[in-house]
């Protein structure tokens, strides 16, 4: 139950933000799902957070939990601290479930996060503290998720750079690759690797200042400064750091006063000699929005890409994964898992969840027929929403070539190459016939679209270097 209620708050982050996730969601607790009647149950610390979720989240609780559970017509019941249930057009009465958090649940203040609230079980691992972090919690106020560690990082040659890295600088903190600046796609380990490199620091000198925090975190942190006159403390609380660590700073962008404040703050640390790690979705230089002195400091170190894991390095992790869930992963669920994700390990991780959890909730052995049932329509909505013209602009950008002259009859050969690439990715990517393909790029017929499909398939298999670029496109594409 825990594993289902991880993976919808992480999608939930991603389509409302993690204000609403703070703020109304972390305190609820998933309890138990009836297969045979469809019924969710659902316990929240009071009657006023129960009304708001139905009134303005229980579509989107139905939505993604029925996904995740894979099953249609849910009936989602919300049980309060108090053992009262709240019902409205959505909600489904029933029994009222014994033995539930008490009554001192409810004077849980609003926006407190479950781990404020002793009677509400904690469900975000984010919100547990590592071992040595909690010897030092007035030096370490920060979060850092203890089950990210080097041990349990997979590593591939899509992230061999960025984890060797990582793991030399906590052996000379602040004297080699200081910054460290990691970059790639969403899901692809970057925040695993801040908070392994927080655990193993904290692990080898419990008494150092570490902090991991986020732009946005950062942002919001900055903006109260400000409103309460508080920024001589905000700066001294920054330059004590010997570790700081901040994630996605790509959301710094067009923050001018943030930004100058964080240029202070790094510029302090680096005379200082501590460590910087910091990570973003993209190249330093292709941050838009980033004062240009800062985007020099952030190349001062080390640049480390990570990018999307190999077919056998997915399936590394699956089983790493399954592993630590105690799931028993059969060899060809792993292979058809790793084939149907195609770029996103966080994704990757979700799809093994959800089978494991639908195997355990319907007291069924994980097999390849349950995993084809249950991810039946993954590669189905990526697909979805991927346009030929977004396929187009992106391999154009890359290759620097014009969208007319992809779409010309010129036959030069890095043209022609170009053009053979996007006719294979918009095959791969759409749901477009090769008809449709070949009349969007210049009126081409289908022989054409499958000669270009041919050659780039033999090309990716026989030159790593194009392989790898190609992976890098689609990436791009796949996360736009």
């Amino acid at each position: 139950m825990q594993l289902i209620w991880e993976e919808f708050l992480r999608i939930i982050k991603e389509e409302a933000g993690s204000q609403v996730v703070e703020t109304w969601f972390k305190a609820v607790c998933f309890d138990d799902w009836n297969p045979a009647t469809g019924q969710v149950i659902l316990r929240v610390p009071n009657q006023f957070v129960s009304k708001w979720l139905q009134e303005h989240y229980i579509e989107l609780i139905k939505l993604h939990l029925s996904r995740l559970l894979n099953a249609s017509n849910l009936k989602i019941l919300c049980i309060c601290g108090d053992g009262k249930s709240l019902e409205n057009r959505n909600i489904i009465p029933a029994s009222v479930m014994p033995h539930l958090a008490s009554d001192s649940s409810q004077q849980m203040a609003l926006g407190k996060s479950a781990k404020q609230s002793s009677q509400i079980v904690p469900i975000d691992t984010k919100t547990k503290l590592a071992p040595a972090e909690s010897k030092n919690k007035e030096k370490n106020t920060n979060v850092i998720n203890e089950q990210y560690q080097f041990d349990n990082f997979i590593v591939g040659p899509n992230n061999s750079l960025a984890h060797a890295a990582a793991h030399a600088l906590c052996e000379n903190l602040g004297r080699v690759y200081n910054p460290l600046f990691i970059y790639g796609g969403t899901g692809l380990g970057k925040t695993h690797l801040l908070h392994a490199i927080g655990n193993e620091v904290l692990k080898r000198n419990p008494s150092l200042v570490v902090r991991y925090v986020t732009a946005d975190s950062f942002i919001n942190e900055f903006i109260n400064c400000i409103r309460l006159d508080r920024m001589p403390q905000l700066r001294n609380k920054y330059q004590k750091l010997d570790l700081l660590m901040l994630d996605d700073i790509q959301f710094l962008s067009n923050k001018e006063q943030t930004q100058e404040a964080f240029f202070h703050i790094f510029n302090t640390l680096y005379e200082q000699q501590k460590q910087i790690v910091l990570s973003s979705d993209t190249f330093p230089k292709e941050i838009n929005g980033l004062q240009s002195r800062l985007k020099s400091r952030l190349e001062w170190g080390l640049v480390a890409d990570i990018q999307i894991p190999d077919l056998e390095t997915k399936i590394a992790i699956l089983n790493k994964k399954a592993e630590l869930n105690n799931i028993a992963l059969p060899v060809e669920v792993a292979d058809f898992i790793a084939s149907r994700v195609v770029s996103n390990i966080r994704e990757l991780e979700g799809a093994l969840i959800r089978v494991g959890a639908f195997a355990s909730l319907t007291s069924q052995p994980i097999s390849l027929t349950l995993a084809q049932k249950v991810l039946m329509n993954l590669n189905e909505r990526k697909k979805e929403g991927i346009l030929l013209d977004s396929v187009l602009k992106v391999v154009a950008r890359h290759f620097s070539v014009s969208i007319s002259e992809i779409k010309s009859k010129k036959r030069q050969k890095d043209v022609a190459l170009v053009r053979q690439v996007v006719l294979y990715l918009m095959k791969k990517h759409t749901f477009c016939s090769l008809q449709v393909i070949g009349d969007f790029i210049g009126g081409r017929d289908h022989s054409t679209v499958i000669h270009a499909i041919n050659k780039i398939e033999v090309m990716t298999s026989q030159n790593p270097v194009f392989s790898q670029k190609l992976r890098s496109i689609e990436q791009e594409i796949l996360s736009s």
